[in-house]
């Protein structure tokens, strides 16, 4: 047996199947009893009790995967690198490359806690993406996996199970009641009424120990308090097991957390498999508590694997092979390091680990590993009293639980709930609209309608111009960008569509972005001194109001092409300019050259600028001049044809921000449409 692992205590690697001191009939003593008992230093502890709700027999799921192999792509570009992801350089997606997992196979059970263990780079995250059938778009995935002995896909595994990733991912300015609640409104099936859903959440509440801080913000990192480490991750268990599925998966729950937090949260998984759930999980490092916890075990080592069965099965096997678990020493430890690939050993390492593989393959238990988990395709599987199609395409089946409706309610209510309940970003779009409102009348505070006011007023009307473009698109240039992950594992796991998403974020939005430009309209333009006629007022809120509304929209597009925030914050200052120069005030419209008058057409500085000055200046039949100059202009429709704006285009400019606002919703949502395509695009050979 090669212990690589020994290298920490001896200078020379041990013989490959040397006792190491230890006698055969020495045992590692392990928890075999079906109750949970956590050994504490110095106590006594009585068996875990379950809260969680038991899974009917009937709905009960035996996982099983056969001939398992992932392969990366030679030549893959990563479209998430290229600011344009239509464009593909590769030229070799089909080409094979480095063979990650080989012809892994094996099987989870009803009421059974499945830890995959093994050293860094061993293939545990690599499997369970694969049995996801999430893994990376550069990965080629082939082989069978089974439910019930049901050949399954990954739309009907996703409706069947739930997977509880490493990386927890949550909107944080909500609290651990709304996030469910939500969770609740969007994964639970559509006939069930709302006080069920409720009554659900509350007993998940309950199930998962979160009563304590149920009333708590999440949290965001370095700006809002919120939960703690094991608490975010029973709210991760607790936001998967709403629906009560029957498999569940988990990606290093306990990465991350102290000794005591990781107890607790393998507690947690120990109660849900008690419950009749088929957990699987990947665990790091796993101390000698938590070992004691798990029915089976899957080591990998290589992309191979080097055991599956029960603890006391795996002491056996290693016995077997001469290379015992040492008295008073961690099985899971050393486990790792005995199939670990030690630095300046990696031949005799790999020999060692190839040796174990093929040992567990030929044994009989290795054997009947291989023969269960061959199971033959079937065309469908009777689950919860409806057809589930787990072959081809799935039918027609939408993977979604809620209806369109159900699903936009509930996106709306949490996209407003996390803009007010971040009152230090709506303190200070409020302070900053407040504040640039006052200075902007105050500097120009009381103009006079001669030459010096003409000038001056429509500077100030420009300004208006340029506040609401600047403060719009800059607020809401992160909003996907900075969402994104959040949508796209939400989207995978058919909470909502792309659309509900888009509409439900913008819908959301509208009120701070009338009220806002309301708000800066109403403060400043009796100060300035513009057209005291009521109505021209109301008109002219509603232009500003328009013009927030296109800059915000562009602010959309942007979060929506940009990779990541970085991006959309370095693209957007360029990409305004060019709008801004043909806005009709910084160069003259007949004086934009005709290749670039196009881009004239696509700016509302334009149309804002034109309507607000036929707004301001048409009514004006006289403006005070000095007596023999020329050049001032001698009422309000002069000042427009120094500029080549006509009255008649005021329709005509409020019809185009509106074309503006819709114009560029729509390439947002298609550039959002085409992130969720690339996310969800089938690699599976």
């Amino acid at each position: 047996m090669a212990d690589c692992s020994r290298k920490m205590f001896n200078d020379e690697r041990l013989p490959l199947f040397s006792k190491n001191g230890y006698t055969s009939d020495e045992s590692i003593s392990g928890n075999t009893s079906n109750d949970v008992v956590v050994p504490v230093y110095g106590t006594t502890c009585e068996p875990a009790v379950s809260n969680a709700k038991l899974v009917p027999v009937e709905e009960r799921i035996t996982y099983t995967w056969s001939g398992i192999n992932v392969f990366t792509n030679v030549g893959m570009v990563s479209n998430e690198s290229n600011f344009f992801p239509c464009w593909n350089t590769n030229l070799d997606q089909g080409v094979q490359g480095k063979h990650l997992l080989k012809n892994v196979s094996g099987m989870a059970y009803p009421g059974e806690l499945l830890a995959i263990l093994g050293s860094s780079g061993a293939g545990k995250t690599t499997l369970l993406n694969a049995l996801t059938f999430r893994s990376a778009k550069n990965i080629t995935v082939t082989g069978t996996r089974c439910v019930n002995g049901t050949t399954v896909n990954s739309k009907a595994l996703t409706s069947l199970s739930a997977y509880v990733q490493q990386d927890e991912l949550f909107i944080g300015s909500l609290t651990v009641k709304e996030h469910l609640r939500f969770q609740a409104l969007v994964r639970m099936d559509a006939n069930i009424s709302y006080e069920e859903r409720m009554q659900r959440v509350n007993e998940v509440i309950l199930e998962m120990t979160l009563n304590k801080c149920e009333n708590t913000c999440i949290g965001i990192s370095g700006r809002l308090k919120g939960i703690s480490g094991g608490e975010l991750k029973r709210l991760s268990f607790a936001a998967e097991v709403l629906t009560n599925p029957s498999l569940m998966f988990c990606d290093e729950p306990t990465s991350g957390l102290d000794s005591f937090m990781a107890l607790n949260v393998v507690q947690t998984l120990k109660s849900m498999a008690q419950s009749g759930k088929t957990v699987i999980c990947t665990i790091h490092q796993p101390s000698s508590e938590l070992y004691t916890m798990f029915d089976k075990l899957l080591l990998m080592a290589e992309g191979r694997i080097a055991f599956l069965g029960t603890p006391e099965d795996a002491d056996l096997f290693f016995r077997e092979l001469e290379a015992p678990c040492p008295k008073n020493y961690n099985p899971a430890d050393y486990f790792i390091q005995l199939l670990a690939i030690v630095p300046g050993n990696e031949e005799s390492c790999r020999n060692a680990v190839n040796m174990i593989c093929d040992r567990f393959q030929r044994s009989e238990a290795g054997v009947q590993v291989a023969l269960e988990s061959a199971t033959a395709s079937g065309e469908f599987l009777r689950h919860n009293g409806t057809e589930v199609w787990l072959n081809g395409n799935n039918g027609n089946k939408s993977p979604y639980k809620a209806s369109w409706c159900a699903q936009f309610r509930a996106v709306v209510w949490r996209s407003w709930l996390s803009i007010i309940k971040e009152p230090l970003l709506v303190r200070v779009r409020l302070f900053q609209t407040i504040l640039v409102s006052l200075v902007l009348g105050a500097i120009y505070y009381g103009q006079v309608i001669n030459q010096d006011g003409v000038m001056n007023i429509n500077g100030a009307i420009f300004l208006f111009l340029t506040n609401m473009t600047f403060q719009n698109v800059f607020a809401v240039i992160n909003v996907f960008s900075a969402e994104l992950p959040i949508f796209l594992r939400e989207h995978k796991n058919g909470m909502y569509r792309t659309d509900v998403y888009f509409l439900g974020k913008t819908i959301a939005d509208i009120p701070i972005f009338i009220f806002l430009p309301i708000l800066f309209t109403a403060i400043c333009y009796y100060m300035i001194g513009l057209n005291s006629e009521m109505p021209r007022f109301f008109v002219a809120c509603g232009i500003v109001i328009l013009v927030a509304n296109a800059a915000t929209s562009f602010g959309y597009l942007i979060s929506c092409i940009s990779p990541t925030v970085a991006m959309a914050l370095s693209i957007g200052p360029p990409l305004l300019i060019p709008f801004l120069l043909f806005g009709g005030f910084l160069l003259n419209i007949k004086s934009i050259p005709i290749y670039f008058q196009w881009l004239a057409y696509l700016s509302w500085f334009k149309y804002g600028n034109e309507a607000l000055m036929v707004n301001q200046w048409d009514n004006i039949s006289s403006i005070q001049c000095p007596a023999g100059n020329s050049s001032c202009p001698k009422d309000g429709h002069v000042v427009l044809e120094v500029y080549s704006f006509a009255s008649e285009n005021l329709a005509l400019d409020i019809c185009s921000l509106f074309g503006l606002i819709i114009l560029f919703r729509v390439l947002a949502f298609c550039a959002l449409l085409w992130k969720t395509y690339k996310d969800t695009e089938p690699n599976t050979a």
